[in-house]
């Protein structure tokens, strides 16, 4: 017997045992996610992959780890079926490799995703968050959120920023081509600036993060690549100068974060050349919970949402509060319009996570 209030209400146990699976299956990942950001630290997938079919005395020698912690551990992943167990040797099905060691060839790789948990202090903002109605700010997560969402968006970046999604937008690769100013907005560690820069090397590209950790990220990646025509400021989208000269201007995943996007637009218009492009990659949602739940992963962006975006969308007084799946394709419409932008079109370039959305002035 339930009781909720003065009423009292019949608990069915074959209902209250799947709920329990559920809730209990939900725990299971979170084990399986350390275990996951474990063998991504340590290299114990790219080990295996490099010696299989192995044993755990294989696995510890090649990465000089002790056997019995690499011993559990194989089980442990191979228990949650990803890794092959054959009689006590351990291998990686070429699909496996994709996702879990291939970060520079595969557009599916998947491990920057796992970042090992949050840390106590991060748990504590949070809590801190329901009871004051103020986030905590991206620096405040701390250096592992950018280096973490470097490495989750690196891949399709890699993959298709510079061959497909700019190469879809109209007039944009000539003027990058012949030598244009490109403005990146929420830059974070910079991987799409320097992927930009790297392909263009007339084009100049100019970050700009509210994340000293971000800022400097984004700087040491330009420098381990030679790079010289990358700038990168420690500054919030309020703070861009208003030149009127920039060809191209990104917000890559970023605009849902901010306490004031609408801020951030109004600078990127003043920003912009008159014949400029903005391109605003933004979270997959249709501004309706029901229809969103559609999304096998929904929950899961809900709480990146309220661990990570949300709080950052509220960490000052009178944020937004936009979130994970607040910038919709209604929405963003009605955003840019109300900016000085005039010209909308949406792009699905095959990103299962994100949307593009090509605005001008």
């Amino acid at each position: 017997m339930a009781e909720t209030g003065t009423e009292q209400r019949e608990i069915d146990p074959d209902v209250l045992k799947k709920l329990a699976f559920q809730v209990w299956t939900y725990k299971k990942g979170e084990m399986v996610s350390a275990m996951l950001h474990i063998g991504d630290q340590l290299g114990l997938f790219a080990a295996l992959s490099e010696t299989q079919p192995a044993t755990s005395h294989d696995v510890a020698e090649a990465t000089g780890l002790a056997e019995r912690l690499v011993r559990e551990w194989l089980y442990g992943v191979a228990a949650a079926g990803l890794v092959a167990h054959d009689d006590g040797a351990f291998s990686l099905s070429p699909e496996a490799e994709a996702l879990l060691v291939d970060e520079e060839g595969s557009l599916h790789f998947a491990m920057g995703a796992f970042r090992g948990g949050l840390g106590d202090q991060v748990l504590d903002l949070i809590l801190d968050s329901f009871r004051t109605g103020i986030g905590m700010t991206y620096e405040q997560q701390g250096p592992r959120a950018a280096a973490g969402l470097a490495r989750t968006t690196g891949p399709f970046s890699r993959q298709n920023l510079t061959s497909v999604i700019l190469n879809g937008l109209d007039g944009v690769v000539d003027k990058l081509e012949r030598g244009a100013k490109v403005l990146d907005v929420g830059c974070g560690a910079g991987v799409s600036a320097c992927l930009i820069a790297q392909k263009w090397p007339n084009t100049e590209v100019v970050g700009f993060d509210p994340s000293a950790i971000a800022v400097q990220q984004a700087t040491e990646r330009a420098e381990d690549e030679g790079l010289e025509n990358t700038t990168f400021i420690e500054a919030g989208a309020a703070d861009v100068p208003a030149t009127g000269d920039f060809d191209l201007a990104l917000t890559f995943d970023c605009l849902h974060d901010m306490p004031r996007p609408d801020v951030a637009l109004d600078a990127i218009r003043a920003a912009l050349d008159a014949d400029g492009t903005l391109l605003i990659k933004d979270i997959r949602s249709k501004g309706d919970f029901n229809l969103d739940q559609r999304n096998p992963m929904l929950a899961m962006f809900y709480g990146f949402s309220i661990t990570s975006c949300l709080q950052s969308a509220l960490s000052e007084p009178g944020g937004m509060g936009l979130g994970t799946l607040g910038l919709y394709p209604d929405k963003a419409r009605e955003m840019t319009a109300a900016a000085g932008f005039t010209r909308f079109t949406e792009h699905d370039f095959n990103d299962a996570a994100n949307l593009y959305y090509e605005v001008r002035p």
